[in-house]
């Protein structure tokens, strides 16, 4: 059964998916101790789960406190969130690194095309100076797979950064900038140049380094400083191994194999396909973890599986590696 649901995962079509995520489901159930002593403790039976809205959702901060692991198994990385000295960060035991490859490559080329057409230059100070960021992973894998001789990390290099973005532009070369918010605030202050080939995206996240801002009043900022109409967005975190993305109009989507849903916040069994609520994700690449998060964001999920991030529920830590609190 376990590869036949592998082999099927970055092929599913949208018609096929909620059968998917219920094997999934079911493997999951019987196989990760904690997703099923959560599952019985909601007076759920296993068997009886029959559409993707009666899947419970595991809570997201189980990651902080127990080891999610479905199958026994020793992990090839354990990806871990960033956080402050106050918060306690999460965990993601990855059996298989190729699984986390082969989703962020895959979703790449779905939104941006072939990485080899791409300079990609990473902005990542906060997440470079610690260990275990799947998003260093994500980053330095396409740096290389880019062969781009201009495609790596800057620190805080900015001055060189400057340098190399305005010959990429001179070169008519398509680029990639992805970063944390704070370092494309403090490079856009100190450099604000006009980018016509480059992409700019950020990752979420002020890491106490700066006030928490809006996600519009950072796209404005940034797209004042750099003569470009939007600014791309990247939905991901420690906790699963896909992500979502924006063009720039804070409407993000997914790729095949993952969700979104929301659930109501005085009732978090009621799960709908779409409206206003908390964010639940299915994540089918997380085989080996939990596919079913209940996070902490609130959102708008539209018919057409689109979804927008309004901010946080009161009641959760601020994410190292998300989106940008918008004081919901």
């Amino acid at each position: 059964m376990i590869c036949e649901i592998e082999d099927k995962i970055f092929t599913v079509e949208q018609a096929d998916f909620e059968q998917l995520a219920l094997d999934v489901f079911q493997f999951q159930y019987n196989n990760n101790a904690i997703y099923q002593h959560y599952v019985n403790a909601l007076s759920i039976v296993g068997s009886n789960v029959r559409s993707i809205d009666q899947i419970p959702f595991l809570p997201i901060r189980f990651f902080k406190t127990t080891d999610i692991k479905t199958t026994v198994f020793e992990p090839e990385a354990v990806f871990e969130s960033s956080g402050t000295t106050q918060t306690v960060n999460s965990r993601h035991y990855v059996k298989d690194l190729n699984m986390y490859r082969r989703s962020f490559l895959q979703a790449w080329e779905q939104f941006y095309g072939p990485v080899t057409d791409w300079c990609v230059i990473g902005l990542l100070p906060a997440y470079l100076e610690r260990q275990n960021s799947s998003l260093v992973v994500m980053v330095n894998e396409m740096i290389k797979l880019s062969r781009h001789a201009h495609s790596g990390f800057y620190l805080y290099e900015h001055e060189k950064l400057a340098a190399v973005l305005q010959e990429l532009e001179k070169q008519g070369q398509k680029t990639i900038l992805i970063g944390v918010t704070f370092g494309l605030l403090d490079f856009a202050e100190k450099y604000p140049m006009p980018l016509q080939h480059t992409v700019v995206m950020e990752t979420g996240g002020m890491k106490g380094r700066r006030r928490e801002m809006t996600r519009e009043e950072v796209h404005l900022l940034l797209t004042t400083a750099f003569q470009t109409h939007a600014i791309h967005s990247e939905y991901g975190m420690t906790e699963l191994l896909s992500q979502a993305y924006s063009y720039g109009d804070g409407v993000f989507n997914c790729p095949p194999w993952m969700k979104v849903l929301v659930r109501q916040d005085d009732d978090p069994l009621d799960v709908r396909l779409s409206g206003s609520g908390v964010i639940n994700v299915i994540d089918l690449a997380n085989l080996y973890s939990c596919s079913f998060i209940a996070t902490d964001d609130v959102g708008i999920v539209t018919a057409d599986g689109s979804f927008e991030v309004l901010g946080r529920v009161d009641t959760s830590d601020i994410r190292g590696c998300n989106l940008l609190i918008a004081g919901v």
